[in-house]
């Protein structure tokens, strides 16, 4: 089964993340910020991270630069999910490391969608 790690300080954003993926075939864990998420990144392989932006502690941006800079997890798909929906914060983002960039709130079959197309399991 496919492994998502899913990083949001928002319980309600996990909750709903993690149905989503469930539903779509993944086995999901769940962090609230990314110092978090990078500690259980490297302890733990996961075949797709859904990253929120703004959480306390260390940012979504900072997260995936930290994640980028193991070479084992350099390729690891990662989304980032934010309110934010100018183009200077999906450049921010995919500059930071991010495979894709959806707007919260996600459509359940976009990001179902999206989260296999990157994990290679096209359906």
């Amino acid at each position: 089964m496919k492994q998502a790690l899913i990083i949001d300080d928002a319980t309600t954003v996990r909750m709903y993340h993690r149905q989503i993926l469930t539903d779509a075939g993944f086995a999901v864990d769940e962090c609230i910020n990314g110092v978090e998420a990078l500690e259980k990144a490297l302890a733990k392989r996961y075949d797709l991270f859904v990253v929120d932006v703004n959480m306390p502690k260390m940012d979504g941006y900072r997260f995936l630069r930290e994640l980028r800079s193991h070479a084992d997890l350099h390729q690891a798909p990662a989304i980032m999910v934010s309110t934010e929906a100018e183009a200077k914060d999906r450049k921010a983002a995919w500059s930071a490391g991010a495979n894709y960039y959806m707007t919260k709130p996600t459509k359940p079959s976009a990001l179902a969608r999206v989260a296999n197309l990157l994990t290679g399991d096209v359906q």
